[in-house]
């Protein structure tokens, strides 16, 4: 099959705010997560030095801000936030209940060898 269709709440929560859709979908080198915050939630605060594993977050409901570093930045709705592995981020949800499709992927290798498969573990926080 060329594709794979998932409905995030189709897929058990964890913790209380995200759903791995990466396992379900049978993704090989990108891991997706679906946050749906509640108003006030707070993910843990993380980075991927160790995975390297860069990500992107797009808000598609909602406002909130995203904690990148010591820097804080608003997001709205369509907006897309790109976050280096060693860079420190924490999604801060305010009053209202926001909803987030978070991405992560490796380094890319430009040299074209493959390596290992990529074991998805779902996206932290």
């Amino acid at each position: 099959m060329s594709y794979r269709k998932v409905n995030y709440e189709d897929v058990e929560q964890v913790s209380d705010a995200k759903h791995f859709l990466s396992e379900p979908l049978g993704c090989r080198q990108v891991g997706v997560t679906f946050s749906r915050c509640p108003p006030g939630w707070n993910s843990e605060p993380h980075d991927h030095v160790d995975d390297e594993h860069e990500e992107v977050y797009v808000l598609v409901s909602g406002a909130a801000e995203v904690q990148i570093d010591q820097e804080s930045v608003p997001v709205e709705e369509g907006d897309a936030v790109w976050i280096a592995p060693e860079a420190t981020r924490q999604i801060r949800n305010g009053e209202e209940e926001s909803a987030f499709v978070l991405i992560s992927a490796p380094e890319f290798d430009s040299s074209g060898s493959s390596g290992d498969a990529w074991d998805i573990t779902g996206v932290n926080g």
